[in-house]
């Protein structure tokens, strides 16, 4: 991250024009660490990421949790018994590049990217979701969501879904281009990443009825 002629304006548009009151002043911007994603969980029940230095705090709100949950769900049925790897929740912190902490919604790591085949003992491992899965809120900006996409996939992630709740569609990425827009009509699949993981849209999006 710059230093020279910072400024809370160059902080912002560094961060993706993100809402200021998602930023934490302590410790003060650029100086953070991970310790402190794990002690602003656990001492004041807040999610945040880690970017360049920066705790920024992870919003969600009622509607968005019961999206990801049901993908989460959707996923954990598709892989139980088949010993294919993990699927993590919103509370799952991932070091996806160095000083980068991120937390998607739901995401999918394969078996054969675990150190040994298993889960690493760390709070905070260094791992890279092979499924990331953005549900996405009202404080969410499109260029906050594009430097998430780039990171993803400069990390080495190979599928990002972003679910929109108030549009009602998902928009899958497979890399940092233009993504493909699903409507509520069509079906969600795992492509190469999940062969034959299926989720209707219409039956995900009924959930908020």
């Amino acid at each position: 991250m710059r230093t020279e002629r910072w400024t809370v304006a160059d902080l912002l548009r560094e961060l993706g024009d993100i809402p200021p009151d998602r930023i934490r002043m302590k410790p003060t911007p650029g100086t953070a660490k991970k310790r402190d994603v794990v002690n602003a969980d656990i001492h004041e029940n807040r999610l945040c990421e880690l970017i360049d230095g920066v705790l920024v705090e992870k919003t969600t709100g009622y509607r968005e949790s019961l999206i990801a949950m049901i993908i989460g769900k959707a996923l954990l049925n598709f892989i139980n018994g088949k010993k294919l790897g993990v699927v993590l929740g919103t509370d799952g912190s991932l070091e996806i590049l160095h000083g980068i902490v991120r937390l998607p919604d739901v995401c999918y790591i394969a078996r054969e990217n675990l150190p040994g085949g298993k889960l690493p003992l760390e709070a905070i491992p260094s791992l890279v979701p092979d499924i990331a899965v953005e549900v996405l809120s009202r404080s969410n900006t499109k260029a906050e969501m594009k430097r998430k996409r780039r990171e993803y996939f400069e990390a080495g992630t190979q599928l990002v879904w972003e679910i929109d709740p108030r549009k009602r569609i998902a928009t899958v990425y497979t890399a940092d281009v233009a993504g493909r827009v699903l409507k509520e009509s069509e079906t969600l699949d795992g492509g190469n990443v999940l062969p034959g993981f299926k989720l209707k849209l219409k039956d995900l999006f009924a959930e908020l009825d």
